[in-house]
């Protein structure tokens, strides 16, 4: 298992990753209390980058639960620490996710957008279920790109679309990861309580469209390039957002973002 996160750590990534954070705030929110997160919970939150979905965590468990936000990056790690502010329910330690052990167990262990990049999922899955207590359960929310579109179709949008698909494969990450997420959960010995995703639809001329889209081929051009998808100067990135949204605006489109979708379950009673 050697795939690592496939965009990078630097200050153009930080940025896109605030922004996406931003879009997936509520409807990771909604998925957290679908999968029964609650106060008073102890909280592993699987590569936790920036720590958005450590900080939700730490809303919804409250002053008498906990969150520990894992990651193996050490400026990530060291900007969500200094976003932590006064909280005193949220910390975060460095540590691979495919091999980080500790002697405690959690209610519930939880990964965002990290499954994508790993390419045996259900072996990660499968090493943290040392880490669950009794009951506990292990949340996983993630991408399904293939469900990316523009309707109706827009000139530039798909062959984007695709390029982005590539280079993540290229990288060894799964894009559509979020198909399959109850069946890596079930495969790694869980019993599955549900799978459910949910949909942004981005008006034409909303600029999160575009930006949303410009930004992820920026993050990915050196791999694209690396890859042999697209070059640099076919990417065309100093126009390339202006060019997105000029095409879903002429045809009207709407731009229906990656699905995100989670799925949760629980160690079944007899191990």
């Amino acid at each position: 298992m050697t795939t690592t996160y496939s965009l990078g750590s630097d200050d153009q990534e930080i940025r896109r990753l605030d922004q996406q954070s931003s879009w997936l705030e509520e409807p990771t929110r909604l998925l957290l209390r679908l999968a029964g997160i609650e106060r008073g919970m102890r909280v592993l939150d699987l590569g936790t980058g920036l720590g958005h979905v450590a900080f939700a965590l730490a809303d919804l468990v409250g002053r008498t639960g906990q969150v520990v936000g894992l990651d193996n990056d050490d400026r990530m790690i060291a900007a969500a620490s200094a976003r932590a502010g006064g909280r005193s329910n949220v910390h975060f330690t460095k540590g691979d996710v495919r091999t980080w052990t500790c002697d405690e167990s959690f209610d519930a262990i939880v990964g965002r957008l990290i499954l994508f990049h790993l390419p045996d999922a259900v072996a990660v899955v499968r090493h943290h279920l040392a880490h669950l207590g009794r009951g506990a359960r292990f949340v996983a929310v993630d991408y399904d790109v293939g469900a990316c579109r523009a309707e109706p179709p827009a000139p530039l949008i798909e062959p984007v679309r695709q390029r982005v698909i590539d280079a993540f494969r290229s990288a060894g990450a799964d894009p559509m990861v979020g198909t399959r997420l109850a069946s890596i959960l079930a495969d790694a010995g869980l019993a599955v309580t549900q799978s459910i995703g949910v949909q942004g639809y981005i008006a034409p001329d909303d600029p999160r469209g575009a930006a949303m889209l410009a930004g992820v081929v920026r993050s990915l051009a050196p791999q694209m390039a690396a890859a042999g998808i697209a070059t640099i100067a076919e990417l065309g990135l100093e126009t390339l957002q202006d060019r997105l949204a000029a095409a879903l605006h002429a045809t009207r489109s709407v731009l229906l973002a990656p699905t995100l979708v989670g799925a949760w379950g629980r160690l079944p009673e007899q191990r």
